[in-house]
């Protein structure tokens, strides 16, 4: 009788979760009227806007990323190797982003960086981009930290660079060298989670008005009937492909190690 209502609230789960995604598919391939048609996806893909601001984003995130790893690796691997007195703080700091709302944070960015300020980063199109990416920045620090610290568990750290600095490898060295060849499955799992939320993000993109795919997604959703859905259909596709990426790398490490 247990098993039977797991597998019934597990069957609910699904239909209550797939019934929406499946409406809006159906309703997005119904433009034109002889048929069912991929039009809809047709006109969003050939949209200069959408490849402008798809673009945007996507050079965005692969940005996010890298300042993203090269932020926290360091400071995980330091915090578990010499500072493990520091881990709680570290880890409440990080969390943050999830308790204090994107609009408080953009709205603390304009007030600090606008023209008027010590360093006026919302005067220029680079300026204000750099300020966009450091917000993505802290918005993917919750998942980036926690999927690093994660894999650094799985290692013997101290082990490790206990014998690389035996060796005569400087710190540079043994991060690059030992320490994320490690952790790269977890430096990867952060990395496909960033990627799918600055794809989406909205509203830093918006309040700093930069040509992001987000703001488009909104901009489209106001005017036309189809095309919305079409496109919402391919920013969950984008989602979903990167936790695939997720489970692939994790299975293709598994398999490496169980080979080893």
């Amino acid at each position: 009788m247990t098993r039977l209502l797991a597998w019934s609230a597990l069957v609910l789960g699904c239909v209550f979760f797939a019934l929406p995604l499946v409406g809006m598919t159906e309703f997005s391939m119904r433009m034109l009227r002889e048929g069912y048609s991929f039009e809809a996806y047709r006109v969003v893909l050939v949209d200069e806007r959408f490849q402008l601001t798809f673009s945007y984003s996507v050079l965005m995130a692969l940005a996010t990323i890298v300042v993203g790893m090269v932020l926290v690796v360091p400071t995980a691997y330091w915090v578990r190797l010499r500072l493990p007195a520091a881990r709680p703080w570290i880890e409440f700091i990080t969390l943050l982003p999830l308790v204090i709302p994107a609009i408080v944070i953009v709205f603390g960015y304009i007030r600090l960086y606008n023209t008027s300020s010590w360093l006026p980063l919302t005067g220029s199109t680079t300026g204000t981009n750099i300020l966009l990416m450091f917000g993505y920045v802290t918005l993917s620090l919750p998942y980036m930290y926690r999927a690093v610290d994660t894999g650094l568990r799985t290692i013997d750290v101290a082990t490790l660079t206990e014998a690389a600095l035996s060796l005569g490898a400087g710190w540079v060295t043994i991060l690059s060298r030992v320490i994320l060849p490690n952790v790269l499955v977890a430096v990867l799992s952060g990395a496909f989670l960033t990627f799918a939320i600055v794809i989406g993000e909205f509203t830093m993109a918006a309040l700093l008005d930069r040509p992001a795919f987000g703001p488009f997604m909104q901009l489209l959703g106001a005017n036309r009937a189809y095309e919305p859905a079409a496109l919402a259909v391919i920013a969950f596709g984008i989602t979903w492909a990167c936790m695939a990426l997720i489970q692939l790398a994790t299975r293709f490490s598994k398999h490496i190690q169980v080979q080893r």
